[in-house]
């Protein structure tokens, strides 16, 4: 599933493309596509059709699409989902296209469905504008008023894995399997260690951990495994080149040689290194 910087690569170059530009006409190609959108496509397409982008926003996983200040586009990529710009692609898997007043059409494209468009109404909270289903969703750790002091403070009072704390967006955003292991990897922290346990000093470094290896991410396009995961002009990222954890079982840590491992996670997995990332000892009853 598309995390933060898959997601900011495709925002960034919809800032680019789209903002200024009205839409001229849209069509719905398959309903699941709108499904979170409550009144349906024929709403979703007159609300569309003659807007003007305006600009762009994401929290974490979401992005958005500005049409003017009270009313917003929401995305959500799902697994599979892409943003294209071009000429409308010959795919099979196109879900909704809209064409744009100097021609372009705008692709949305989702193999597998999770995916889809919305149009929700703009609120502000924190003193940031955010559309409604993003309302709830904490700040992520590339957002400028990201408050890393506050979330430890949040940390240091759950009492469960501190990996499974990285991956509630209620807590902090943005932050998927893929960057929860290698973030992981980089402040020597097990995934399986209380939150509550670790000092404000070590979370406050695995957060800053986070904000790095996505940020280094973002500046590879970020990390795609196959090719569902592409920017806007369908290109695909290579981050997955410099992974230091995540997807790395049975080969040497770069940092000290040791195998490394995988194990089973909330239906997902966690790779980590057992030198440097011991597993936290059971204590004796």
């Amino acid at each position: 599933m598309p995390e933060l910087p898959e997601v900011e690569v495709v925002r960034r170059g919809l800032q680019e493309f789209v903002t200024g530009r009205t839409v001229t006409a849209v069509c719905v190609h398959h309903p699941r596509a709108v499904r979170r959108h409550e009144l349906g496509s024929a709403d979703l397409t007159a609300r569309l059709a003659g807007a003007t982008i305006t600009g762009t926003g994401r929290r974490g996983k979401y992005l958005w699409l500005l049409l003017g200040k009270e009313a917003a586009l929401v995305v959500h990529l799902g697994m599979s989902g892409q943003m294209l710009l071009g000429d409308q692609p010959e795919e099979k898997h196109l879900r909704i296209a809209a064409e744009l007043d100097d021609g372009t059409m705008l692709s949305f494209v989702d193999q597998r469905t999770f995916g889809g468009w919305m149009i929700a109404d703009v609120v502000t909270v924190d003193g940031t504008d955010v559309p409604v289903p993003v309302a709830h969703i904490a700040r992520d750790p590339l957002d400028p008023e990201f408050d890393r002091d506050a979330v430890v403070t949040v940390l240091r009072h759950r009492h469960s894995e501190v990996k499974r704390q990285l991956l509630d967006q209620s807590v902090v955003s943005g932050i998927g399997n893929i960057y929860a292991d290698e973030a992981l990897w980089r402040a020597q922290v097990n995934g399986a260690r209380l939150a509550s346990s670790l000092s404000r000093r070590k979370l406050a470094e695995l957060l800053d951990s986070a904000a790095e290896v996505m940020t280094d991410a973002l500046g590879q396009g970020g990390t795609s495994f196959d090719s569902l995961y592409v920017n806007v002009n369908g290109e695909s990222g290579y981050f997955d080149r410099s992974l230091d954890a995540y997807g790395r079982e049975g080969e040497p840590c770069k940092r000290c040689g040791a195998v490394m491992r995988r194990e089973k996670f909330m239906n997902r997995s966690s790779s980590y290194c057992p030198r440097c990332q011991p597993r936290p000892r059971l204590r004796a009853r």
